[in-house]
């Protein structure tokens, strides 16, 4: 278990669009969690895929945290200033042929049984331009989640070298939060369930640098359809930032939490929230329809 006077949590939502009721959920489960640890909270701002992110949604996001008292402990980071920290990490494993570059396509990949084989790692001319791919030396599939259990991945994708940069220069998720989570010393992550499957990625990376993973914590999704999580990319609404009161309670409601007092303060709900807080009551399924 974790220990409540070192504990420190995040939540890291991308700015392409304002929060809504999905990304509360992330929010607020991973701010109360954290509070009713007596640990630290931190907000990482992930701006690293330019083609998604929208103008000003950085500040919106962070705007709307505030007016649901969400206040966060230290600076925010931001991954677009971290991007030296990125490539220095590439270029020290590429000199230790941890990583290598690859120029295969997706229709290659998908010949391959949609699962990509290594080949460009057994080259004997490397490729010197392409995406670069990890060596997966440890390939975890499977990891201990605090809500779930043990949870297990395909064993071939855990296995999979994976994309760490981009051919198109852009850096991948999956190094930028593993090493964002070192340099913060997150101590647990609580996100949700859609990044059940990339955890076991990011298990193998701190493996690989050699420093403890943090625990997991995965929410159910918000969605309006099964499959079909609440996001950005399929125009969820914006929650409302003059009169959070409703959804406060809405998030808690999801997250199997008591609902706490209307107060004219977010602020107030959110200390009630905290005291009564509950993580045997969150649901375990990874995905619960909204009923309209």
């Amino acid at each position: 278990m974790v220990n409540s006077t070192a504990y420190i949590g995040r939540f890291a939502p991308s700015p392409s669009g304002p929060l809504h009721f999905g990304s509360l959920i992330a929010a607020l489960g991973s701010f109360l969690r954290a509070r009713s640890m007596n640990g630290q909270w931190l907000v990482r701002i992930e701006d690293i895929d330019p083609p998604r992110e929208i103008a000003g949604a950085s500040h919106q996001i962070l705007n709307t945290l505030e007016a649901y008292g969400l206040h966060w402990d230290n600076s925010v980071v931001y991954q677009s200033q971290r991007l030296e920290i990125y490539q220095q990490q590439i270029t020290q494993w590429l000199a230790t042929d941890n990583a290598y570059y690859c120029q295969c396509s997706r229709k290659q990949i998908k010949a391959m049984g949609g699962s990509y084989d290594g080949r460009c790692g057994r080259l004997a001319q490397p490729h010197k331009v392409g995406a670069i791919r990890i060596r997966n030396h440890y390939g975890v599939a499977q990891f201990l989640d605090q809500i779930k259990g043990v949870v297990k991945v395909d064993s071939q994708f855990a296995a999979e070298d994976f994309i760490i940069k981009r051919s198109d220069g852009l850096y991948a998720y999956q190094l930028a939060v593993v090493l964002d989570d070192i340099h913060q010393q997150i101590t647990e992550v609580v996100r949700g369930s859609d990044l059940l499957e990339p955890t076991c990625r990011q298990e193998s990376l701190f493996k690989l640098l050699k420093h403890p993973s943090p625990n997991w914590l995965h929410l159910p999704l918000a969605c309006a359809e099964k499959g079909r999580k609440l996001s950005k990319q399929n125009h969820a609404a914006a929650i409302d930032v003059a009169k959070p009161q409703a959804s406060i309670n809405a998030a808690l409601r999801f997250l199997g939490q008591t609902e706490v007092t209307p107060e004219r303060q977010a602020s107030k709900m959110l200390e009630q929230a905290i005291s009564q807080f509950d993580l045997s009551k969150v649901p375990r399924q990874s995905e619960i329809l909204l009923v309209t």
